[in-house]
């Protein structure tokens, strides 16, 4: 399946929730003339955007969620609160669900494994235990000539 076949699956709610690799990048007009985000929204599902370039490490990483997800101040400062806080999201509504699009992830791969692998974990969680609500959540990594083993494909 071609990437945006699979993203119009996937937020049609045909995918099952989970941690997915996308061999794409979905930048501005990649998708035509809509983003990614926009056609996630039209259908209900509230897109994020995780921009790895600059988390090379846990506190990067920790950083980079907490402004991406617009958490309220002093949520999602550990590993622990983050968790937690991807499974709550009441302060960032969604009628059916949302979808974290995390690119650039290689930069924590390469330099902080285990962030890198706790961040995986993290994600699997969250996304396991929103899965059967009415606001489920699907993790996408942006995988452009580097894989992750372990994690399925959805394009």
């Amino acid at each position: 399946m071609d990437a945006n076949r699979a993203l119009d699956e996937l937020i049609a709610g045909r995918v099952t929730p989970d941690v997915y690799q996308w061999r794409t990048l979905p930048a501005a007009g990649a998708l035509g003339d809509t983003t990614w985000t926009e056609r996630a929204a039209a259908a209900g599902r509230r897109g994020f955007h995780l921009d790895g370039r600059h988390a090379c490490d846990s506190d990067g990483f920790l950083r980079m969620c907490r402004e991406t997800f617009e958490f309220p101040e002093g949520v999602g400062t550990t590993w622990d609160a983050l968790e937690s806080a991807l499974t709550d999201l009441s302060w960032a509504p969604a009628e059916h669900g949302y979808v974290v699009l995390y690119e650039s992830w290689s930069e924590l791969a390469e330099e902080d494994q285990p962030a890198f692998r706790a961040a995986l974990d993290l994600f699997a969680s969250a996304v396991k235990r929103r899965r059967d609500t009415a606001t489920p959540m699907t993790v996408l990594l942006s995988s452009v000539g580097v894989e992750v083993a372990g994690v399925p494909r959805l394009a």
